[in-house]
């Protein structure tokens, strides 16, 4: 008996960022790309984060790609765009799969004139110290002695010539929207509110607390220990490359296909990228779970990755 040559796979480690080009009304220029002989398939990644499932799919080749290498400060200004950009994901992931709608709270903690942090690190320290106080602030109350606190919070702190101005935003499980605010001794200004998703989740609060402001900005995230992480499943033989090519030059319904599929969510949009350097097509969907979708009864896949395009 014959056995099966093993197929290698060259997949990009920086596939998003290999495919900037966006899809134009007119596809034919890309129909040599989608068909190279070379392109072996397409590698599906799913990411589940509470109400949002995102999906991307992006190609994998017989032989390896080259690509442009960019030099100097132009690979320094992209690599750090890459950072950000993967920062902003991870960080409205984390949030979408950890709190909860109209349930939890978005605190944002000011210093007043005068009394600012003196560096980075007390700025830190301030919300240490905060969280340490909520925390014991939970251990006193017999409901919520066995509370499991969940945080994240983004530290902002900006460099003006001799002055260093720094504010806080975070979000919580913490029960006690008042009490949050109390709590913070450091003076200046607190706000809170409840999460209010949008068609992305929380997308929208994350993407404002975590976008920059300038060269001299600064920012760090920082999450609890026990934030559960996105689900992330990676399936080779999902998306044929016929079918993707189809998907990108609008022969099929993106959302008829994939909204068949996740009969659970509903589609909410999707990106078609193409390069200048590389065959094939990135594809990035994203949807939100239809809020009454259990009460009207309808069935699911036992298991949606084994599902195919």
């Amino acid at each position: 008996m014959k056995r099966r040559k093993h197929q290698f796979k060259h997949v990009l480690e920086a596939y998003e960022e290999s495919f900037a080009i966006e899809k134009k009304n007119s596809q034919e220029e890309h129909i040599d790309r989608l068909r190279d002989k070379t392109l072996a398939g397409y590698r599906v990644k799913t990411i589940k984060s509470g109400e949002v499932l995102e999906v991307e799919a992006y190609p994998f080749w017989k032989i390896p790609q080259g690509l442009r290498k960019k030099k100097g400060e132009e690979s320094s200004q992209a690599q750090k765009n890459l950072n950000d950009k993967n920062t902003k994901k991870h960080v409205t992931r984390l949030i979408n799969t950890n709190f909860r709608n109209y349930e939890d709270i978005w605190l944002t903690y000011t210093y007043p004139q005068g009394k600012m942090p003196v560096d980075f690190e007390q700025a830190k320290k301030d919300m240490t110290n905060l969280i340490r106080r909520l925390k014991n602030w939970l251990k006193k109350q017999d409901q919520y002695k066995d509370f499991d606190l969940k945080y994240i919070y983004v530290t902002e702190h900006t460099r003006d010539g001799s002055k260093v101005r720094a504010h806080h935003h975070m979000v919580t499980n913490f029960p006690n929207r008042d009490v949050a605010e109390e709590l913070w001794n450091c003076g200046g200004r607190t706000q809170s509110r409840r999460l209010q998703s949008d068609d992305f989740g929380f997308e929208g609060m994350a993407r404002y607390i975590t976008k920059e402001k300038g060269s001299k900005t600064m920012k760090r995230y920082t999450p609890s220990r026990n934030l559960k992480q996105p689900t992330v499943t990676v399936a080779d033989s999902k998306l044929t490359r016929r079918r993707a090519e189809k998907i990108a030059i609008e022969e099929i319904s993106a959302q008829e296909l994939f909204e068949k599929l996740h009969k659970e969510y509903q589609f909410k949009d999707m990106q078609v990228k193409f390069s200048d350097f590389v065959s094939g097509a990135y594809l990035y969907v994203r949807m939100k779970r239809i809020e009454d979708y259990t009460k009207k009864g309808r069935t699911t896949y036992d298991n949606e990755d084994d599902q195919h395009y």
